[in-house]
């Protein structure tokens, strides 16, 4: 397993690491900073820095076909003779990417406490958020622009702690989520808090407060079914 350092730390932009394998689907080390794709949010990008300052660019970061293996997608130019297994790499992210998903993914939690709906659909990038929530009645666009900016500018911490799965059982209401269910069998489930105002289980990365997270708006409202209603989310300047 891949020790998963982005999930007590977001902020930590880089990290020493041993390599453990290379293969044709990218590198796995010991340790890594770099997000995987899951749960929505995009994986992170980034770059390899070896012992000689050699630089070697990663593209996207994937969960591997291992449970806790995570998989550093190189760029398709990457020369990977160079790596050996057992060779300590620095993993360093794309941080401004990365700032931008997390700034996202908080708003998206601020989103769900807006409208009280299961979701059933969630894209987090560095350029937009998604959400699809499960209802019938129409949204409105500015009014949903006037309450993130509100939950905004109210500057509340965002906490993380862990669980245990018969606690999350115990409260079914915590998962907002019917497309994405939390990860069973470790025995724990990471749960995001935004003080006073949302509480659910997300292994995602996340601002400490949610004055980070900046102006932020909704770009665009779709009914996407007879009972899908899909949410976009645009930042309205870089924080």
């Amino acid at each position: 397993m891949t020790e998963e350092l982005f999930r007590e730390d977001a902020t930590a932009r880089q990290c020493e690491a041993r390599i453990t394998a290379v293969d044709a689907a990218g590198i796995r080390l010991d340790r890594t900073v770099f997000y995987p794709h899951g749960g929505g949010q995009a994986g992170d990008a980034g770059v390899l820095r070896l012992a000689d300052d050699t630089e070697l660019r990663i593209v996207d970061t994937r969960k591997g076909e291992q449970p806790g293996e995570i998989v550093h997608v190189p760029a398709p130019e990457a020369d990977l003779s160079m790596l050996r297994v057992g060779s300590v790499v620095t993993a360093q992210i794309d941080w401004r990417r990365r700032h931008r998903h997390m700034r996202f993914h908080t708003a998206t939690h601020l989103l769900c406490a807006l409208v009280p709906h299961p979701v059933d659909g969630c894209s987090i990038t560095a350029d937009y958020a998604r959400l699809d929530f499960h209802m019938t009645e129409p949204l409105d666009k500015e009014a949903l622009t006037q309450g993130l900016a509100r939950l905004v500018a109210e500057a509340h911490p965002v906490l993380h702690r862990w669980i245990s799965e018969a606690e999350l059982d115990a409260n079914p209401g915590l998962v907002r989520s019917m497309s994405v269910q939390p990860p069973r069998g470790l025995g724990t489930v990471r749960v995001i808090e935004v003080a006073g105002v949302d509480l659910q289980p997300c292994g995602g990365t996340h601002v400490a407060n949610t004055a980070e997270i900046g102006p932020v708006i909704v770009t665009k409202i779709e009914k996407k079914s007879a009972k899908t209603r899909r949410v976009l989310l645009g930042l309205a300047e870089p924080a």
